[in-house]
């Protein structure tokens, strides 16, 4: 008979006493900030349950800030924690409008929420995380680089009264030093592992079964990858032969370094030499013929035809010079070919018997009968295919509908390649249709790896394995929730398919036996604690200063997703995020500051809105600032020449000072300088241009007013309130002027000063005219 957990705030026989659980619980509350590795369906969500249900007892009037990489997680785990919690729970992702964000975050207590959302109401002021006592990082691996939860952890730790990190994954990686970054950027103290080999774990974990499934690639096929190879051979030689590769024994992973080292030569030289840039473009070149043969050897003719079309519209020299290629023409012609005469990589072929055999021979499945009493009966069998590519996933759909096999298609929210994306409403209605049997089978590309709430499935088909092992984790952790679970890899013999399918089982293997290890683990843990012991004595307890103090500077909400923002407001610095018209940053009346990345810079170049912009900057603005961030601005295919002649427009033509920096914290320093001496310790009102021109009446008036000397938006106000018109401003005397609170002897007096003098240049035009 089943115990039950019991405690204050858990729901009664709502969750079921598993020892293991229990203990990694403990072990959380106990040690700090920990990492739960466990594979999948062996409830870490449980786990954090439980710790955060102590947590919330403990802690009174505290919150529980749950985060997941993506919507659809979001919201599970809020039905998750409402399931077994008797306190209020909500969730907030994009997807909430602001107001009701507040609102939800002040009424409960636990909150899940997809990372960037939170990130950008903090930024914008909205809620703080001082009380809250936990937060819980679900998908910890991707706290690295950028992504929002590294911003998140390290306000979270320098805010937070009582913080506790708990972060959750099936698959950290096996980068013993990606590892050390997630935990140095969470904050994490301690790793604890569990795998399905642990004793008290085997009872509750349904094994899964993993088959290899061999196919040869056919003679048609590799007749089109004889002259796809001799296409890349011709290639790989001239580079050889340039001194830019050692040898014509290279992988994509070589030839991207080897372009990287090329651009970088470019960006340093003055005057770049142009066979420079010719190397630049037989590497794009063999990066794309690469991709060729990939999708040749693991996909078929039907998505190596679609690749191609997209290649012809391209109007790059790498490109163009492909589609002239004799040995690449003659593989394009081939596979139309075989396409037309109905030509199918074994692969497809493979899966559909596969399927049918699960299925039964009629694609129907062998528990129909069951489906029509019970549509919601998930004991049905219930089949996904992973493929990476869209194209493969609709070329399987026909294949599949031909057979008369129910499948539905199941891929991202962002466009590509011309096809829209699938919005978050299809996609739930997708899957609850798979789960009530409306389809027996599911293809989906990565977008189902992770985050996404599907039934229990009985097999996972791959229709080509990954090199990476957080990927393959991801896949096979799909099957064996409920039972035992299969996995079939579909591999083609002598392909990069075997050399992808045994890279990801070292990894895994690298990435356990590191886990485990205690020597490793003890590396990684003394760096989190060291970084989190430095954050402690950099917060600001005994003296808090009053936001007042700070300077300011507005930022347009475009900005959100920059870094910028982020080290900005770790500078002291009050950041308000607004709706801008013109420029990224505005720190006074007369100085605002247009930001680009040295990518962005020469993509405004190549787009033309880079003129545009400055012209917009220069007449709004007294002294507009453009800051060039990042030393790669060379590294591109635009000739230097015509990035060094934008840049002297923008100075001369367009008088807008240009400051080079390194990256975003040196942005965000250099902004933070230039708001200091501006505003010189004084928080006066800044009229931010929401728009280009004012619209209505008032706001024109309160646009002449502000031209004013020392005129900000509360002054104008105050002057247009006491003398009712602008006419009447315009006319008043130094001392009628300063009878308007704010208006001193100094600025009564600059105010007449302008209105009374003559024009400066007005001689000077006169004989101009009269010359001509």
């Amino acid at each position: 008979m089943a115990s039950y957990i019991n405690h204050p705030l858990l729901k009664k026989d709502a969750i079921e006493s598993r020892l293991y659980q229990q203990i990694l619980a403990g072990d959380v509350l106990k040690k700090g900030n920990t990492m739960v590795v466990a594979p999948t369906a062996l409830g870490k969500t449980i786990v954090a349950i439980l710790v955060a249900a102590d947590r919330l007892n403990k802690v009174k009037n505290s919150k529980v800030l749950v985060l997941a990489p993506s919507k659809p997680l979001a919201i599970q785990h809020e039905e998750s924690f409402k399931e077994f919690i008797t306190l209020p729970c909500t969730s907030i992702t994009g997807a909430v409008k602001t107001d009701e964000r507040i609102k939800r975050w002040e009424e409960s207590r636990i909150i899940s929420a997809t990372p960037q959302t939170v990130e950008s109401d903090l930024l914008n002021g909205r809620y703080d995380l001082s009380n809250v006592s936990l937060i819980v990082f679900d998908e910890c691996h991707h706290g690295v680089g950028s992504y929002s939860y590294v911003y998140l952890a390290s306000r979270y730790v320098q805010e937070s009264n009582f913080n506790l990190i708990l972060g959750l994954t099936a698959s950290p990686g096996s980068d013993k030093y990606k590892i050390k970054e997630v935990c140095e950027n969470l904050y994490i103290q301690n790793i604890v592992v569990k795998t399905e080999d642990d004793v008290d774990v085997k009872p509750y974990f349904n094994p899964v079964e993993i088959e290899w499934v061999k196919v040869k690639m056919g003679t048609e096929l590799a007749k089109i990858k004889e002259y796809i190879d001799k296409s890349l051979k011709v290639r790989l030689k001239a580079l050889k032969n340039m001194g830019v590769i050692k040898t014509v024994s290279v992988n994509k992973v070589d030839i991207l370094k080897a372009r990287g080292r090329i651009q970088g030569e470019i960006a340093r030289s003055t005057n770049p030499d142009k066979e420079l840039f010719h190397a630049i473009s037989i590497l794009t070149a063999v990066i794309n013929i690469q991709h060729a043969q990939e999708l040749i050897e693991t996909q078929g003719v039907n998505t190596f035809n679609r690749y191609v079309g997209r290649l012809r519209k391209k109007q790059t020299k790498a490109a163009k010079s492909l589609m002239l290629d004799d040995n690449f023409g003659r593989a394009v012609k081939l596979a139309r070919k075989a396409e037309k005469s109905g030509l199918e990589h074994p692969k497809l072929h493979e899966i559909t018997k596969i399927l049918k055999q699960e299925l039964g021979d009629n694609g129907q499945s062998k528990l129909t009968t069951e489906r029509f009493e019970d549509k919601s009966d998930e004991s049905a069998s219930k089949i996904i295919v992973f493929t990476q590519y869209r194209d493969t996933l609709d070329m399987i759909h026909q294949k599949l509908e031909k057979e008369g096999i129910k499948s539905a298609q199941f891929f991202g929210q962002a466009a590509k390649d011309g096809k829209k994306g699938l919005t978050q409403k299809q996609q739930k209605a997708i899957i609850k249709s798979f789960r009530m049997g409306e389809y027996d089978v599911l293809l989906s590309t990565s977008v189902a790896e992770e985050g996404i709430d599907i039934p229990a499935v009985d097999l996972v088909v791959l229709y080509e394995p990954v090199p990476s092992e957080v990927r393959m984790i991801q896949r096979r952790g799909r099957t064996g929730r409920k039972r035992t679970g299969r996995v079939k890899v579909l591999i083609t013999e002598g392909t990069r398919d075997e050399a992808y399918y045994w890279s990801s089982i070292r990894k895994e293997d690298r990435m356990k036996n590191q886990l485990i290890d205690p020597v490793v683990l003890e590396e990684l843990n003394a760096s989190a604690i060291e970084r989190m012991e430095n954050e402690k004595r950099v917060k600001v307890v005994d003296r808090p200063k009053k936001e007042n103090d700070f300077p300011v500077v507005y930022a347009d909400s475009r900005e959100g997703n920059s870094k910028v923002i982020r080290h900005l407001t770790e500078m002291e610095i009050d950041v308000q995020v607004r709706s801008m018209a013109v420029a990224d940053y505005q720190v006074s009346d007369e100085v605002a500051i247009e930001r680009k990345t040295a990518k962005d810079f020469v993509d405004s170049i190549v787009d033309k809105r880079l003129f545009k912009q400055a012209k917009e900057l220069s007449e709004e603005f007294k002294h507009p600032i453009m800051i060039l961030e990042g030393d790669d601005l060379y590294t591109g295919m635009i000739n230097p020449n015509a990035i060094r002649g934008s840049m002297a427009s923008i100075a001369i033509d367009f008088g807008i000072s240009i400051i080079p920096t390194r990256n975003s914290q040196d942005t965000a320093a250099m902004i933070k300088r230039i708001a200091v001496r501006e505003q010189n310790g004084e928080r006066t009102p800044i009229q931010i241009r929401t728009d280009k021109k004012p619209v209505s009446l008032m706001e024109q008036q309160l646009f002449i007013v502000e031209s004013l000397p020392n005129i900000g938006p509360v002054n104008a106000k105050n002057l247009l309130l006491h003398f009712g018109t602008v006419s009447n401003i315009l006319n008043a005397s130094e001392n009628d002027l300063q009878e308007v609170e704010g208006i001193g002897k100094k600025t009564a007096k600059d105010i007449r000063n302008v209105l009374d003098s003559k024009y400066l240049y007005f001689k000077k035009e006169i004989k101009e005219k009269k010359l001509l």
